[in-house]
Protein backbone atom coordinates (compact mmCIF):
# COMPACT_ATOMS: atom_id res chain seq x y z
CA UNK A 1 0.00 0.00 0.00
CA UNK A 2 3.07 2.08 0.43
CA UNK A 3 3.49 2.28 -2.59
CA UNK A 4 0.21 3.59 -4.21
CA UNK A 5 0.08 6.15 -1.74
CA UNK A 6 3.51 7.51 -3.43
CA UNK A 7 2.29 6.68 -7.23
CA UNK A 8 -1.21 8.98 -6.11
CA UNK A 9 1.44 11.61 -4.20
CA UNK A 10 3.34 11.66 -7.74
CA UNK A 11 0.46 12.11 -9.62
CA UNK A 12 -0.70 14.27 -7.66
CA UNK A 13 2.60 17.03 -8.00
CA UNK A 14 2.65 15.89 -11.84
CA UNK A 15 -0.58 17.56 -12.39
CA UNK A 16 0.12 20.37 -9.94
CA UNK A 17 3.71 21.53 -12.01
CA UNK A 18 1.38 20.76 -15.33
CA UNK A 19 -0.93 23.29 -14.27
CA UNK A 20 1.53 25.50 -13.18
CA UNK A 21 3.77 25.21 -16.31
CA UNK A 22 0.54 25.83 -18.80
CA UNK A 23 -0.79 28.76 -15.97
CA UNK A 24 3.11 30.44 -16.67
CA UNK A 25 3.13 30.11 -20.28
CA UNK A 26 -0.29 31.38 -20.45
CA UNK A 27 0.70 34.38 -18.39
CA UNK A 28 3.84 34.78 -20.93
CA UNK A 29 1.19 34.84 -23.77
CA UNK A 30 -0.31 37.48 -22.35
CA UNK A 31 2.82 39.55 -21.32
CA UNK A 32 3.76 39.34 -25.20
CA UNK A 33 0.52 40.53 -26.39
CA UNK A 34 0.73 43.41 -24.38
CA UNK A 35 4.03 44.46 -25.50
CA UNK A 36 2.99 44.08 -29.02
CA UNK A 37 -0.16 46.17 -28.61
CA UNK A 38 2.37 48.41 -26.87
CA UNK A 39 4.87 49.02 -29.58
CA UNK A 40 1.90 49.29 -32.39
CA UNK A 41 0.36 52.21 -29.89
CA UNK A 42 4.21 54.16 -30.23
CA UNK A 43 4.07 53.38 -33.90
CA UNK A 44 0.86 55.24 -34.41
CA UNK A 45 1.64 57.60 -32.33
CA UNK A 46 5.02 58.84 -33.66
CA UNK A 47 2.74 58.85 -37.02
CA UNK A 48 0.04 61.31 -35.93
CA UNK A 49 3.56 63.50 -34.03
CA UNK A 50 4.92 63.45 -37.72
CA UNK A 51 1.81 64.78 -39.20
CA UNK A 52 1.59 67.44 -36.54
CA UNK A 53 5.04 68.52 -37.00
CA UNK A 54 4.69 68.48 -40.56
CA UNK A 55 1.17 70.46 -40.30
CA UNK A 56 3.26 73.09 -38.76
CA UNK A 57 5.77 73.47 -40.59
CA UNK A 58 4.04 74.17 -43.70
CA UNK A 59 1.85 76.88 -41.57
CA UNK A 60 4.89 78.55 -40.33
CA UNK A 61 5.93 78.88 -44.33
CA UNK A 62 3.33 80.66 -44.89
CA UNK A 63 4.68 83.48 -42.35
CA UNK A 64 2.00 82.57 -39.48
CA UNK A 65 3.97 82.80 -35.76
CA UNK A 66 4.51 79.47 -34.09
CA UNK A 67 1.66 79.58 -31.75
CA UNK A 68 -0.32 80.03 -34.54
CA UNK A 69 0.65 77.53 -36.55
CA UNK A 70 0.59 75.07 -33.64
CA UNK A 71 -3.04 76.69 -32.97
CA UNK A 72 -4.54 75.66 -36.23
CA UNK A 73 -3.01 72.26 -36.66
CA UNK A 74 -4.64 70.99 -33.34
CA UNK A 75 -8.01 72.36 -34.10
CA UNK A 76 -7.88 75.53 -32.74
Amino acid sequence: MAVKKDTKKDSRNNKAMLVNGVIQLGSNVVSAVALVSIALGFCSLKKESNFFNECVEEIKATGSPTADSVRFCTGG
